[in-house]
């Protein structure tokens, strides 16, 4: 039985304890309170809702690992779908070809990951707090994006795009599929990568990371670019969900990828956390929702839940560290 639970912690953490057990919670107390909570409908719902947010919790995470933050990501995100948007647009619109798509992407991601080397940087250099840095970057972003678009919205894309937004293969949705594919790229990048183990030991302690020879201003460049162009990903998905783009798109999600995190197991100050442990956490947040559209709930009620579930999370885990300091 030891041997288990130490191969358990070994491949999730000991940080899955929590979200496992709310997810047990929401499946029992959802199960009894609605027949058609455990339906098709209800699952398939989930999972093509959940990709775009698990995508920006990805985008968050990296950030919080160092001890930092990202408040851009959404605005990452929409400036990036804008980005194709426009190189669709200039290549005919409706009838822009499957090249025009790939070179708007390429652009997308790489305009996402301008963004995370500016903040990056000044972060590295001048050593400014991540939120003041980030919280720049949004407003800077949403700005630009307002000007540019003059506060409207862009549509008109090729048909073959719809399918990376509502698509399904072997019955599985695409996006949830690239969801799964950025999930498995960053638990190995966190894992298994000296850029993982770096960004573990800048969030434990930055100080010591730099005297044991890590290149710390290189490591939170690095961390700030991949968030950009994380957050650029979901918003190239956002764009074929939503078949439009406009700057104010997902900007309810800033708040719910900390939840997520914080819900996964992510400590706040950075240092410890793994991705695994977040996914679960993702899922069982849009299961709550999904539970509480069923009951008939107003979606402003599941926002609300959320916030006192991330209080809770915060009281659990403060009661948590007492209960294991006074056992020692």
């Amino acid at each position: 039985m030891n041997t288990l639970v130490a191969r358990f912690n070994a491949i999730f953490g000991a940080e899955m304890a929590g979200p496992l057990a709310a997810l047990a919670m929401v499946l029992v107390v959802f199960g009894l309170a609605s027949p058609q909570f455990f339906t098709a409908a209800t699952f398939g719902s989930v999972a093509f809702q959940l990709p775009e947010l698990g995508i920006l919790t990805l985008a968050m995470l990296m950030p919080i690992l160092t001890g930092g933050l990202n408040l851009a990501i959404t605005f990452t995100a929409n400036i990036a779908g804008l980005t194709l948007a426009w190189v669709l647009q200039a290549n005919g619109g409706v009838d822009a070809g499957p090249m025009a798509f790939l070179l708007g992407s390429v652009l997308a991601v790489g305009v996402g990951a301008a963004s995370g080397l500016v903040m990056g940087l000044v972060i590295a250099f001048t050593r400014a707090h991540p939120i003041l840095v980030s919280l720049s970057m949004m407003i800077f972003l949403r700005g630009l994006g307002e000007f540019l678009t003059r506060g409207g919205d862009i549509s008109g894309f090729p048909t073959f795009v719809a399918p990376i937004g509502h698509g399904s293969i072997l019955g599985l949705p695409v996006p949830l599929l690239i969801l799964l594919a950025c999930v498995a790229a960053n638990h190995v990048l966190l894992s298994r990568t000296k850029l993982g183990f770096s960004t573990y030991m800048i969030g434990s302690n930055i100080e010591s990371a730099r005297y044991s020879g890590i290149n710390t201003r290189k490591v939170l460049v690095l961390v700030y670019v991949l968030s950009g162009a994380i957050a650029a990903i979901a918003g190239i998905i956002m764009l074929a969900r939503f078949n439009s783009v406009r700057v104010g798109h997902g900007e309810s999600y800033l708040l719910i990828t900390v939840l997520a995190c914080f819900l996964g197991g992510i400590n706040p100050f950075g240092g410890f956390g793994r991705v695994v442990p977040v996914f679960v956490a993702l899922v069982v947040l849009q299961l709550l929702s999904s539970g509480l559209n069923l009951l008939g709930a107003n979606q402003h009620l599941a926002t609300a839940f959320w916030g006192l579930l991330l209080i809770a999370v915060m009281v659990l885990r403060w009661i948590s560290v007492k209960f294991i300091r006074k056992n020692r």
